[in-house]
């Protein structure tokens, strides 16, 4: 699931015609109900597999509340419709999954259909899931029913009539859940299409890095040029990219998997959760998602080459002096920023070097702001990027100020426009929880529960 996923709206159910079709359409059967089954009774190896998997898809940071159990649900995901809260996972019997059999999870996850036959709203990312093979379901049916039984009744929607009502969700899917759409390309080798694979299916990147339409689906048109979760920006990860670097292969790959890259910064918001639980698999798979990735992005242009290099040789060299015109941005940098970010010392105690973020190449603040309002907390056990957060120690003049000075210092893009604006509403939306890392990169979460059902 994707905490920026959208539902379809009344406008698509419009297009179910007939209230007799449109009845055949979204009526699904109830799937009989099981006794709960023995974690022993799954093998110990499809566990461990489904694990995972399960991080791939980032399953636990969609189904787990701030400060709730692991799995069992309650996380609120805002769309532009209303707010709609992630269910219960765990094998409890009763608010949970326990009496799911395994067909009841595969239709969930290829159908978007819970087992009493209710259509699921798509903040759970089944036109993702769709694609996910049969013995990928299984080892992630084996992993959430192995987990620790939690009674966590789901929290009510907060949907207007009528979108409240889940058969208006069939219209939805008649327009835009197409199964079976990933199909490996023979063209390509084993690792890119593995990667294709996983990017397309469970860990569902375009769910976030692709615009959405009206309707809230995303728009194919458009697949991964950039999107909007949770108040920050989830850049484009194709040619449109405002890195000012161009990424490779490798730095992808250094980037899933340690959270960070000296030549594009430090992941933050929801993609260092992402990160968080990509350090957890194999590093084949992260490899994987590199390769086809690294494809998406294609080769840079000669000109977007030379840029890139120029950035790099721009941020070996001193930094540029201060514009006067952001005179009170820069006294601000100079006394709160300049210390660390200029220090030339690597992380723990030294900033990245801001001629390289994208955060400050990108084409709205929202991120930039959410940074420093927020601050980077550090992973635990590790030696990994740290920043206090400027909340409560700056108004929102101040952090504009800033924001518009390092705009001006450290890129070569126009001003942005509305600063002041994006802070106010950066401050309201409490980004904090998603500063940090779910957890210590490289170590597999829920250690007691790793090897054993």
């Amino acid at each position: 699931m994707t905490k920026s996923g959208i539902i379809g709206g009344i406008l698509a159910a419009l297009c179910v015609g007939g209230a007799a079709g449109a009845f055949a359409v979204a009526w699904r059967p109830a799937i009989a109900a099981i006794d709960p089954p023995k974690p022993q009774s799954f093998d110990t190896s499809l566990v461990k597999r489904g694990r995972e998997l399960a991080a791939i898809g980032n399953c636990g940071d969609c189904h787990t509340a701030r400060g709730g159990k692991s799995f069992a649900g309650g996380v609120p995901v805002p769309t532009p419709f209303g707010t709609i809260f992630s269910t219960n996972v765990t094998p409890d019997p009763e608010t949970g999954i326990g009496r799911w059999s395994e067909a009841a999870f595969r239709r969930a996850m290829r159908s978007g259909v819970d087992r009493d036959g209710q259509h699921l709203y798509p903040t759970f990312p089944y036109d993702h899931f769709t694609n996910v093979s049969d013995e990928d379901d299984a080892a992630l049916y084996a992993f959430l029913m192995t987990r620790e039984p939690v009674r966590a009744p789901a929290r009510q929607n907060q949907l207007a009539f009528p979108l409240d009502h889940r058969v208006l969700v069939a219209g939805w899917k008649l327009l835009f859940l197409h199964r079976g759409t990933y199909r490996p390309d023979s063209t390509k080798s084993a690792e890119w299409n593995r990667g294709a694979y996983l990017v397309e299916g469970l860990a569902h990147c375009g769910a976030c890095h692709t615009p959405r339409n009206a309707l809230g689906a995303e728009r194919t048109s458009a697949s991964f040029a950039g999107g909007d979760v949770d108040n920050w920006h989830a850049y484009p990860i194709n040619a449109q990219s405002p890195s000012p670097v161009p990424w490779n292969k490798e730095a992808l790959f250094a980037y899933l998997r340690d959270g960070s890259h000296p030549d594009h910064g430090t992941a933050r918001g929801p993609m260092a959760q992402v990160v968080g639980n990509l350090s957890e698999v194999a590093a084949s798979d992260v490899q994987a998602i590199a390769s086809y990735m690294a494809d998406m992005f294609g080769a840079p242009t000669p000109d977007r080459k030379r840029q890139g290099e120029a950035a790099l040789a721009q941020a070996k060299s001193a930094p540029a002096p201060a514009s006067r015109a952001n005179a009170p941005g820069g006294s601000i940098y100079a006394a709160a920023c300049a210390t660390c970010h200029e220090s030339g010392r690597p992380p723990p105690y030294g900033g990245i070097n801001l001629g390289l973020s994208t955060a400050i190449a990108g084409p709205d603040p929202r991120n930039l702001a959410n940074i420093v309002l927020s601050g980077v907390r550090s992973v635990e056990g590790e030696r990994s990027p740290i920043m206090p957060g400027f909340a409560a120690s700056m108004s929102d003049a101040q952090v504009a100020a800033l924001l518009n000075f390092l705009r001006s210092r450290f890129s070569n893009q126009p001003p942005w426009a509305g600063v002041e604006r994006t802070v106010e509403e950066a401050r309201r939306a409490d980004t904090t929880f998603l500063q940090t890392l779910a957890g210590p990169r490289h170590a597999a979460a829920e250690a007691s529960q790793r090897d054993k059902p």
